[in-house]
């Protein structure tokens, strides 16, 4: 059996019933059916949407001028003199806490290393406190005055190597201590540098050359000799048995030359290398020592002024040194000792 529709009209009738507009107005009608008027806002203004208002247009008081300024959020709370006075002398001195955590600074702790360099470009002048102190430091190193030298000599540096070293079968060992021992003034051969030969070419008799130990475990000054006998040819290049032989060398144009030495003194203290460097630096006194910016020469050329210094470094006070002897006065010494 099919079911009954319910009528249309019926249907009509309920829904029209709950539209807003009539639910509207069935909530303000009364109970017999009478509308009922909408209260009238206590400012008698027309009521519109939102919240009414609490006094009329225009009647709104206005704040005190002389009062504090209303921010947003809750206003703030006007206290009397004597309320202010007693928070002011609860409140501790100083700056105002702000809201959250607050954590006590730790010290920082004091470096005790070296200072490392700092990341980033660096400075481009010193502050006024390290530019002062940086004065002070350069007045406290007096600038090195050498001695006046009247002697018109040159100065050498010349190497040899204290320690054995064998060289096609040959012992090249040669200290400070060997041209001590040594009776008669000695060749320094073996040169084969074209810049240490044109240096030897340039020395003359009575020079001065520092003896310089290489190729050892502590190189540097130990000694001092004489420039006794100029430049002339070095027979050792023609000898296939010399260690140092040139196959190439001729006597028809002799190539390498010699200078014969003569031991004159043993310094105090030896004067190292590293020594020697710590004093190459811009401004200071072995800046442009030849030996250090040309380390391969076993001859090089020494000024005055370094010269002098280098002594001082070695602790010492003559500047002079006993002259070579003449072999007039080797004869009249060997004729002495043959009387007594």
């Amino acid at each position: 059996m099919p079911l009954k529709r319910k009528s249309g009209s019926a249907t009509m009738a309920d829904t029209s019933a709950t539209t807003p507009s009539k639910r509207v107005r069935n909530s303000m009608s009364d109970a017999s059916g009478e509308l009922v008027s909408e209260p009238t806002p206590k400012t008698g203004e027309k009521r519109k949407r939102g919240r009414p208002r609490k006094f009329p247009e225009g009647t709104f008081p206005k704040p005190d001028p002389n009062g504090p300024k209303r921010g947003r959020g809750r206003p703030r709370k006007i206290l009397s003199e004597t309320e202010a006075a007693a928070k002011a002398a609860e409140s501790p001195a100083g700056p105002k806490k702000g809201r959250g955590r607050t954590e006590t600074p730790k010290a920082k702790p004091t470096p005790t290393g070296p200072k490392k360099d700092g990341r980033g470009r660096p400075r481009k002048s010193l502050p006024a406190n390290g530019a002062d102190d940086a004065k002070k430091n350069e007045a406290k190193v007096p600038a090195y005055i050498p001695p006046k030298d009247e002697s018109g000599r040159s100065y050498w540096l010349m190497k040899a190597e204290p320690e054995s070293r064998l060289e096609k079968g040959v012992d090249v060992k040669f200290s400070i201590d060997d041209l001590a021992a040594a009776e008669t003034p000695e060749p320094w051969d073996g040169v084969r540098n074209p810049v240490a030969r044109n240096l030897m070419r340039d020395m003359k008799k009575g020079d001065y050359a520092f003896f310089y130990h290489s190729n050892c475990k502590t190189p540097g000054v130990v000694g001092v000799m004489e420039i006794v006998e100029e430049h002339s040819v070095d027979e050792s290049a023609f000898d296939s048995a010399h260690p140092y032989h040139d196959p190439k060398a001729s006597r028809e144009n002799p190539k390498w030359v010699v200078v014969h030495v003569e031991f004159r003194h043993k310094l105090k203290k030896q004067v190292t290398l590293d020594e020697l460097k710590s004093h190459a630096e811009a401004g200071k006194p072995l800046e442009n020592l030849q030996t250090l910016k040309q380390s391969r020469l076993s001859v090089s050329s020494v000024t005055s002024a370094q010269w002098h210094f280098i002594l001082q470094l070695a602790g010492e006070d003559s500047l002079e040194f006993p002259t070579a002897v003449s072999e007039e006065d080797r004869s009249e010494e060997d004729a002495e000792s043959e009387d007594l």
